[in-house]
């Protein structure tokens, strides 16, 4: 009787890890279609740029003649390999997929899935990068009224810190 409740365990065990290894699949599979439509292949592009920006930024400092041109283009080009084999899509996507599995159920990600195939879904996603620039202009210049008074905050804490300084209380600020 031992040995077949021993026999019933592993077959239980093993059905159970089968329906697990399908269940990780179709969650993988889910935060695979919405990292598609959401472009998340997309999101090294701007440090792509930024290397080939700073390459050329060099090659112009340098003044180096057209006739070197090739060799900027060959210090990218190796740039943008390096850059794939740390930021590559192929090495950040099993990693975002775990980052999305690990905060949404498939569930939730079916529905994300069906939000962003939906035409506002659709909408959402043409609009968010403009949307994400302008309320990143709108805090930079927001920000600036600040600016001055955290720069006061800081010399008087540096003041106030140097040896030999009496501790003055701190200046209220508006």
């Amino acid at each position: 009787m031992t040995r077949f409740r021993a026999t019933f365990a592993v077959l239980v065990l093993a059905c159970a890890s089968g329906q697990v290894f399908a269940d990780t699949a179709s969650h993988n599979a889910s935060a695979e279609t919405l990292l598609n439509l959401t472009n998340a292949d997309k999101l090294a592009t701007p440090m792509y740029a930024q290397a080939q920006q700073l390459f050329a930024q060099r090659f112009a400092e340098a003044k180096a003649p057209a006739s070197k041109k090739a060799l900027l283009e060959t210090y990218q080009a190796k740039a943008n390999t390096a850059l794939d084999q740390a930021i590559g899509w192929n090495k950040l996507k099993p990693d975002m997929v775990r980052i999305y599995t690990n905060n949404f159920t498939e569930a939730e990600l079916k529905e994300l899935v069906s939000f962003y195939q939906s035409p506002l879904g659709k909408k959402v996603l043409s609009k968010m990068p403009e949307l994400a620039q302008q309320s990143v202009m709108l805090v930079q210049t927001k920000s600036q009224s600040a600016v001055p008074v955290v720069n006061k905050l800081l010399t008087d804490m540096s003041a106030e810190l140097e040896p030999g300084k009496a501790q003055a209380p701190a200046t209220k600020t508006p």
